[in-house]
């Protein structure tokens, strides 16, 4: 295509850009949420971010005649490819017009950069690890997304297809409204569980919010260790993405199960920011202040969570500890006034999890999809 070149972010200038372009292309589009400028900033700043102690990335720009019409970036997650034994490289914050062209040359940006690396395959989309958003939206085009998911146009993840990747994995969303009742037959299973093996369920001590951190980034690293793309946080990693979460969690949708005083699971719940964020406009001033306190404070226009994670060590698992948790969020959130939750992301091959939401009366509406292919 004429005129058309790739330049890498090397500026602060460019890194603006790299933020702002799909606040062009998603224009009047009523479901995608600008993020806050202020809070990609903090999230690219390679000092700031520990993700970075970890990570090489490089970030890209498509321009056609002076102006920004795509974008790209790559990452090489060390800590992935040395906990799964893999040379995997990831590509991620693919944005593009409906223009093959033009999708075709960034992913082959990325696929060359990635290459040079020494990396076999390349993986995506990951912005940029399983910890921060993944995947290409496949289904639940006429919905917002909810906090800390992606949304794209329908005919991204089809033009990488064409580019030559296939799928890997799809995740699930799972969609449950207050006016769906708990059935009673697993409430009464739960029920006997938690008799039977002693566990008790508490809320989140804000008060020592640090030891809390700590607690539940150790419970995390050992659930998750052999889930498909998993990757480790370091304390540090944890505490930072924990700092971020704090300014938006309710403390009484984050579950800690205990047995015999010592944590063995965990469940986080958010409200729903996105309900607030997605009338900023990706900034909070000068006005943008005023109307994040508007639609959360003034006028309740949260009314919605993101049943977020969930993690149970292994010798606590199969003992319907994510019912426990399915329902104590479910009833929580009922009695404080939210009208809808969404269970999210469950892998595909989580066969356990799924059954477990749709047990609660759970629906599958959303779909996310990774993508991959040899270098």
């Amino acid at each position: 295509m004429a005129n058309l070149d790739v330049i890498e972010v090397d500026s602060q200038e460019r890194l603006k850009k790299f933020i702002t372009y799909p606040f062009e292309l998603y224009r009047g589009n009523p479901y995608y949420v600008r993020p806050l400028i202020s809070e990609r900033l903090t999230f690219f700043d390679t000092q700031k971010n520990p993700f970075y102690r970890s990570a090489k990335t490089k970030l890209f720009l498509a321009v056609q005649n002076g102006e920004v019409c795509g974008r790209v970036a790559t990452c090489i997650n060390y800590k992935h490819n040395e906990f799964h034994d893999e040379k995997t490289g990831f590509f991620g914050f693919l944005d593009t017009p409906d223009d093959f062209e033009i999708a075709r040359v960034l992913l082959k940006v990325a696929m060359i950069t990635l290459k040079k690396e020494g990396m076999e395959k390349m993986r995506g989309p990951m912005n940029f690890s399983t910890n921060h958003e993944i995947g290409f939206l496949i289904q639940g085009f006429d919905l917002p997304p909810t906090v800390m998911m992606p949304y794209n146009h329908p005919y991204q993840p089809k033009l990488a297809e064409k580019f030559g990747l296939k799928k890997c994995m799809d995740l699930h969303g799972y969609l449950i409204t207050k006016e769906e009742k708990i059935p009673e037959r697993i409430q009464n299973i739960v029920d006997r569980m938690q008799q039977r093996t002693r566990i008790k369920l508490r809320t989140l001590r804000l008060n020592d919010f640090e030891n809390e951190v700590k607690r539940i980034n150790e419970i995390y690293n050992q659930a998750w260790s052999h889930n498909w793309g998993f990757v480790p946080m370091s304390s540090e990693e944890f505490s930072h993405t924990a700092m971020d979460l704090k300014q938006i969690v309710d403390a009484d949708l984050v579950f800690i199960a205990e047995h015999n005083d010592r944590p063995v699971a965990f469940s986080l719940a958010l409200p729903d920011i996105n309900q607030a964020l997605i009338h900023l406009n990706g900034r909070l001033l000068p006005f943008g202040f005023v109307k994040l306190l508007w639609h959360t404070k003034v006028k309740n226009k949260i009314d919605g969570l993101r049943m977020i994670t969930m993690g149970v060590i292994p010798e606590f698992q199969k003992r319907a500890l994510d019912s426990v948790f399915f329902i104590n969020t479910y009833l929580k959130g009922v009695e404080k006034g939210y009208r809808w939750a969404e269970l999210s992301w469950i892998l595909e091959t989580n066969d356990l999890m799924c059954r477990a939401a749709e047990q609660m009366g759970a629906r599958l509406y959303k779909k996310y999809r990774i993508m991959e292919m040899p270098l």
